[in-house]
């Protein structure tokens, strides 16, 4: 039987769901603790989605570690991702709070230029973004900003002051996140090491050979991360990017076999996962400054 999924097209419509005022139909700020209760279900949104979980416990383990907040869950989503779990018959009453904003709002503004550098939209539930009491007081003072203007009288200024308050509340999440990001160092550095790990395995068998050069998505994948958080995860650890940061790791290990072994570059090339030898060339260039034919001369001599 085919999973039940509902799309949410208009903020509109979720704000009749949860049944609440609109006070704008391309923006929402909603309290949910007067939201009626509700059922369990699978759905997406066609519109940004910021939830503040505001419950008791925010207890989650991530990698190897455990990491309690008590209050001030922060969930992103970007329009067209899944989230819930499927009617189990149970009435539950939600808790915290929620902006949602459609990307008509933010056409224009510099929002709607910027919205990208918001990685964290694209994170799993379980690289959620944990709020010290602090940072919740900053996180709910946005939201407020945000809901006063939306029961402003509409006139020129509304929507810029509407999508400027929301980049404001959105850079507020990336220094946290930052904050995050160091404060988990620990769990980090497990991380580093397991992606460390995981390339070498991968280059030293045979599936270079027949799957090519591992991905970020397949890396990410492996360690039961988003290959966004996964990037910022490298980025912040190493100062490359996950792509860098793989290529890297290639191309040191074609540097031993170019001197360990007898086997034609193309032959290397080949064994490292890489479809055509000019690409292996031309990558090792770029990273080393010279040809492999080069370094091998060069090293050998």
């Amino acid at each position: 039987m085919a999973e039940k999924l509902l799309n949410i097209v208009t903020v509109t419509e979720y704000n009749d769901m949860l049944g609440v005022e609109t006070l704008h139909p391309l923006v929402s700020v909603i309290d949910l603790s007067k939201a009626k209760p509700m059922h369990h279900l699978r759905h997406t949104f066609s519109f940004y989605t910021i939830y503040l979980k505001d419950e008791v416990n925010c207890e989650i383990l991530y990698g190897r570690g455990k990491y309690d907040y008590r209050k001030g869950s922060v969930i992103c989503l970007a329009p067209g991702q899944v989230i819930g779990i499927e009617d189990n018959g149970e009435e539950f009453q939600p808790k915290g709070w929620a902006l949602c904003f459609d990307t008509e709002l933010i056409h224009g503004t510099s929002l709607g230029r910027g919205i990208k550098e918001y990685s964290f939209f694209s994170y799993n539930v379980n690289e959620a973004l944990h709020l010290s009491e602090q940072e919740r007081v900053i996180f709910l003072d946005c939201l407020n900003k945000i809901s006063m203007e939306l029961r402003h009288s509409i006139d020129r200024l509304s929507r810029r002051l509407i999508a400027t308050n929301i980049e404001l509340l959105l850079n507020y999440c990336l220094r946290f996140y930052e904050r995050q990001f160091i404060t988990r160092e620990a769990a980090h550095s497990d991380v580093l090491a397991r992606f460390e790990e995981l390339i070498d395995n991968y280059i030293n068998s045979s599936r270079p050979l027949t799957e090519g050069l591992p991905t970020v998505r397949w890396c990410a994948s492996q360690l039961c991360l988003s290959p966004n958080y996964f990037g910022d995860l490298i980025k912040k650890e190493t100062g490359r990017n996950a792509k860098e940061y793989i290529q890297s790791k290639i191309i040191e290990l074609a540097k031993e076999r170019l001197l360990a072994q007898s086997k034609s570059i193309s032959e290397i090339a080949y064994s490292l996962g890489f479809q055509y030898p000019q690409h292996f060339t031309r990558l090792f260039r770029n990273i080393v400054g010279i040809s492999p034919k080069q370094y091998r001369t060069q090293k050998s001599g």
